[in-house]
């Protein structure tokens, strides 16, 4: 399916110290102007991905006729860490940039889908707000304030474990440690550490909220994938809506729940299914650009 020769290592951004991997399209896509595919880490993982599953994603992409670009940030894999003093959250929004600025300078890439897993996910929403150029987004697991639905599922599920109540009834469940603790007295966490901003802090549901509204307002179609590997985040498909009610996401968001998964999509077949989606999706989607895009393509 895939000729491996052709794809291409490169050095990218300003400072040539980002390393990634180009994988071009064998066909062209069945569409005009059909986006280039840049694929972020996933946490602390090589670019290869969890399980070499961006690998496999770009090849699939790549064979439907869409040009992919999978690279590592700033002091991940092969890349060189950055020497600006620049916060990680800034020097990774900053080294997308610089990527997406090469690519449209040197293959005159004017509209890029991104995909991430996990902390990728959230590095795509946070950028695809201040960046015209974005049509697309997929996130994989995403990080979501839990809800009132969330706590629903959750405990629901446990009310029926036989070793819920065997741990309530002995006394070793955390309720009853949590009532040992304030009857001793025992010192609570330090304040610093209670204060310490959790996804469910209003500062931080705002500023997702915001990322998400601003993308949304540039026209920027989602997919959004949640499995059952991380129930501590979410639990249930309609997370993201029930966290963010003001927002309209309309037609341009698509919500799957792989219930079966786990987070890093480890089995073969959780890894075709996620892949063979997001194909499905890149394919079907219209990523028609926003006004926003249109002015800085003429600009």
């Amino acid at each position: 399916m895939m000729n491996r020769l052709a794809e291409q290592a490169l050095v990218l951004g300003a400072r040539k110290s980002l390393v990634g991997v180009v994988t071009p399209a064998v066909a062209p896509a069945r569409r005009p102007q059909a986006p280039f595919i840049v694929i972020l880490n996933a946490g602390i993982i090589h670019r290869v991905g969890p399980n070499r599953m961006h690998v496999a994603l770009a090849r699939v992409l790549a064979a439907a006729g869409f040009s992919v670009l999978r690279f590592d940030l700033s002091g991940l894999g092969d890349s060189e860490a950055r020497d600006d003093g620049l916060a990680p959250l800034e020097g990774n929004l900053a080294d997308i940039r610089e990527v997406i600025d090469m690519l449209q300078a040197t293959r005159q890439v004017r509209r890029v889908v991104l995909v991430g897993l996990c902390s990728g996910a959230d590095h795509s929403v946070i950028y695809a707000a201040s960046d015209p150029r974005v049509a697309g987004v997929v996130l994989l697991d995403p990080s979501i304030p839990r809800t009132l639905r969330y706590y629903v599922h959750h405990y629901s599920s446990r009310v029926l474990q036989l070793s819920s109540w065997l741990n309530l009834v002995s006394g070793s469940h955390p309720l009853w440690l949590g009532l040992k603790r304030r009857a001793a007295h025992l010192p609570q966490a330090p304040a610093a550490e209670a204060q310490q901003l959790t996804i469910e802090h209003p500062q931080v549901r705002a500023y997702l909220q915001n990322a998400y509204g601003r993308a949304l307002a540039q026209g920027v179609q989602f997919l959004a994938v949640l499995t059952g590997g991380v129930e501590r985040r979410h639990n249930q498909r309609r997370q993201l809506l029930d966290a963010f009610p003001q927002l309209a996401f309309g037609s341009q968001l698509r919500l799957e729940y792989f219930k079966d998964s786990d987070h890093t999509f480890t089995s073969e077949a959780s890894r075709a299914r996620v892949i063979g989606l997001i194909e499905e999706w890149v394919r079907s989607t219209c990523f028609e650009p926003s006004a926003q895009q249109a002015h800085h393509d003429t600009a």
